[in-house]
């Protein structure tokens, strides 16, 4: 079982997610709930919780403020946030989850499960470590924390060349010639750098538009990339592909 705390200013939403985890998670046990950072606060350091559903945005002090305050304690934290944010979307790489508001049942199934994991595996996700990817991309948006078996890597986003997926992993490659190999799918990836100039060509693989080289037509062709990979475009992603390369 998981024991869990939920904390969230508003009173629906902490009946809400109450409700939806009861229905959908029995795997769940829910220890209390606190309307502010001090009362969670107060509560992680006596119930000592596997994991933590955790407003961002709240009067007296914000999720992160008590991140800050909690030390290198053993849980994992599942942000549940009404809003959508640049920073919010890259937490995804930082070994946490985040749900939107209102919360979909299949995406708080699915983020509870990466919770228990963590908890079988006593691999819980650093609170140093979201606190350091939290302040270097507030202040830093051209950079990208990357979870990996080892620890958080950071890299330059524009030093990405591609990413390739590998079952539920993703391998990303660097201008610099190495690859990393990171904890997430390359849909999570997509998500993100879709806004960085990066687009899916085919099932396996996501690409920066900067790095293409050349591209040889057939049904679905295929890209070289300056790193000199070859990487093959889906027939079913061809015609946005040209579209957007006939803007570079």
């Amino acid at each position: 079982m998981l024991k869990a705390i939920i904390v969230d200013d508003e009173k629906n939403g902490r009946a809400l997610l109450t409700l939806l985890l009861k229905e959908n998670c029995p795997n769940v046990t829910i220890l209390d709930t606190a309307d502010s950072a001090d009362k969670a606060l107060e509560l992680i350091n006596k119930l000592n919780p596997d994991l933590v559903f955790l407003d961002i945005e709240m009067p007296g002090g914000s999720g992160f403020d008590l991140l800050s305050k909690v030390g290198n304690q053993n849980f994992s934290v599942i942000f549940v946030t009404a809003s959508d944010k640049y920073a919010i979307k890259a937490f995804k790489f930082s070994a946490i989850d985040y749900l939107l508001k209102p919360v979909d049942e299949e995406e708080l199934i699915r983020a509870v499960s990466e919770a228990e994991k963590h908890k079988k595996e006593n691999s819980f996700p650093s609170i140093e470590a979201l606190n350091k990817n939290y302040n270097t991309l507030r202040s830093e948006s051209g950079k990208l924390g990357l979870t990996t078996q080892t620890g958080l890597v950071f890299v330059e986003i524009k030093d990405l060349i591609r990413c390739e997926a590998d079952g539920k992993y993703t391998n990303v490659y660097l201008t610099n010639n190495t690859k990393i190999m990171v904890s997430r799918n390359l849909k999570e990836f997509e998500d993100f750098l879709s806004e960085h100039n990066f687009i899916r060509i085919h099932h396996s693989h996501l690409v920066n538009m900067e790095y293409i080289k050349q591209y040889h037509s057939g049904r679905g062709g295929y890209v070289i990339m300056s790193d000199g990979s070859t990487v093959d475009v889906s027939q079913r992603k061809k015609e946005e592909f040209l579209k957007r390369l006939n803007k570079i």
